[in-house]
């Protein structure tokens, strides 16, 4: 008896011990093959920054699709393992269908989804949302963002690869006490806030943006150098006056002072506008001064327009119906529709980005690491300027000898330590800001100018990824917004993009047809499994026993 006492008593300490270690002791173990659940060093440093109560709505919750159930469970495992490192976030998967009204207000747009169950095709509305709110801020997170692909389940897939990255990304935005300074240059005849709408909204909605002007340089190149220096981004968005030397080495320093750029320039004189007008236009060269400045960086944007087999479409009018002008859309090979590196988190599944008589890169020799950003496709041609642009060129049959070029550089990442473009050459003002080499850098060079032009209707701006004429999607301010991202991200955050997941996705088509076979597999087989042991079992007990 005595023993056995011993034994519980034992037994009750052990279990004790073990209940105690299990409360001090915590560890979770990631067994998936791809590591789907273990945070990076970069999420968990976020997370563990939030040091008040985080509340995160999930409008996952209802009756949706039986694709996106797995959306809704990918998500909350991840938060799961976000509320693993930081127990002050609050988790809660809200029902919308009471709130959609409310959810449009703020921005939440739903999505439209076509569903196949049964071999039969039905549309469903869900709102693929969640709402972070933080010490009186609140962000909004697209569970299910657009991106470049063809199918839902590709769609789906994407949407899982992305929540790392969309949660960190919100979470560092919403605890972010000082942000950062981004600088829109104006005074070179760049384009007009209402043409750069689209894309600097979005831009401000994370950022300080100001416009910052050179004027000031012919006064006081000085003052004008040391107060661009306090931001950390300047964007040249398709200057159209020529630079003086006074203002190139104000950008020159500010680059080499540490401050990124964003280039986004037009080399040659061609407007689509004034072509819709006139049918005819001289495109040639336009004179920036810029080109011995990206010369020291590495590159240097050609003056010979690319024209491409996969282009964009343009409304041109046919004639008029009862006082309306009827319009066709036909393709124009002078706005090539380009794709983005697929290895790059600027460029990863982003749709094609349509440019508007764009150049070409060149990339020189130097120490700097270019990345190729965008390209056109195989099927493309130069047009050597000055030459006439005909619109009447757009219903001639394409010629496939022409159409040889391959591959034309548009758009291209610079990372390193940039050389000054006056180094060892005579400085047209004395700074002590001066230095010869940059700190480790990045700019973003592209040879158009309209690739952030959002286009205008009934004197409103209008969508940057969409075209208003055609409604077709193009990646444009996606593009624009990785890139900005990128050049400001010291933490690697945006690499998170580049995040990739394998998730099995039930083939439909093959259910559909071995659906009865799985039912009869899965309810009659275990029950006549049962019943046939049952028989067995009974026939082997009365055996036994009579």
């Amino acid at each position: 008896m005595s023993k056995n006492i011993q034994f519980l008593a034992k037994l009750v300490v052990g279990l004790l011990l073990i209940n105690f270690l299990g409360n001090q002791l915590y560890k979770r173990f990631d067994l998936t093959q791809d590591n789907r659940y273990t945070l990076t060093k970069t999420t968990t440093s976020i997370v563990n920054s939030v040091s008040n109560i985080l509340n995160i709505k999930v409008y996952l919750e209802g009756d949706f699709p039986a694709e996106f159930k797995r959306l809704q469970i990918e998500t909350k495992q991840f938060l799961e393992e976000l509320r693993a490192v930081n127990s002050t976030i609050r988790i809660q998967f809200v029902n919308p269908d009471t709130l959609r009204e409310e959810l449009i207000k703020k921005g939440m747009i739903p999505s439209r989804l076509t569903v196949e169950e049964n071999g039969k095709l039905s549309e469903a509305i869900i709102f693929p949302w969640a709402e972070i709110s933080y010490q009186n801020k609140t962000e909004f997170v697209n569970l299910l963002p657009s991106s470049n692909v063809s199918n839902q389940d590709e769609q789906l897939q994407n949407a899982v690869e992305s929540l790392e990255f969309s949660f960190a990304s919100a979470l560092k935005n919403i605890g972010r006490k000082n942000k950062q300074k981004i600088a829109v240059l104006t005074g070179n005849g760049e384009l007009q806030d209402i043409y750069l709408y689209s894309f600097l909204k979005e831009v401000a909605s994370k950022n300080s943006l100001a416009k910052f002007t050179l004027d000031s340089v012919a006064t006081n190149p000085q003052k004008t150098l040391k107060d661009l220096t306090s931001f950390d981004l300047a964007i040249i968005a398709k200057p159209t006056i020529k630079f003086s030397d006074n203002e190139k080495l104000v950008l020159d320093q500010f680059i080499t002072n540490g401050g990124k750029t964003l280039w986004m320039i037009d080399n040659v004189q061609a407007e689509q506008d004034s072509l819709l007008q006139t049918g005819k236009m001289l495109a040639y060269p336009r004179d920036l001064n810029l080109t011995d400045l990206l010369f020291a960086y590495g590159v240097r944007i050609n003056t010979s327009l690319i024209k491409d087999s996969y282009a964009a479409k343009i409304p041109l009018a046919t004639g008029n119906v009862g006082h309306q002008t009827q319009f066709q859309y036909l393709p124009w090979s002078f706005h090539p529709l380009v794709n983005g590196n697929v290895d790059h988190p600027i460029t990863k599944n982003i749709r094609p980005v349509r440019l508007q008589f764009t150049t070409q890169i060149d990339t020189l020799k130097n120490n700097i690491k270019k990345t190729p950003l965008l390209a056109t496709s195989l099927l493309s041609a130069k047009l050597g300027t000055p030459n006439f642009v005909e619109l009447k060129s757009i219903a001639d049959e394409q010629n496939p000898n022409e159409y040889n070029s391959g591959k034309q550089l548009t758009a291209v990442l610079l990372e390193g330590s940039f050389n000054s473009a006056y180094k060892n050459r005579i400085k047209p003002f004395k700074t002590s800001l001066y230095k010869d080499q940059s700190i480790a850098n990045k700019m973003v060079v592209i040879a158009d100018g309209d690739i952030a032009k959002n286009q205008i209707l009934k004197n409103q701006p209008y969508d940057l990824s969409i075209d208003k004429w055609t409604q077709e999607a193009f990646g444009n301010k996606e593009f624009l917004l990785n890139t900005v991202d990128y050049l400001l991200d010291d933490d690697g955050l945006i690499n998170l993009r580049n995040k990739s997941l394998k998730i099995n996705i039930l083939d439909k088509q093959k259910s559909f047809e071995e659906r009865t076979f799985w039912q009869l597999f899965n309810i009659a087989l275990p029950l006549a499994l049962l019943a046939l042991f049952g028989l067995v079992f009974n026939y082997l007990r009365k055996k036994k026993y009579t």
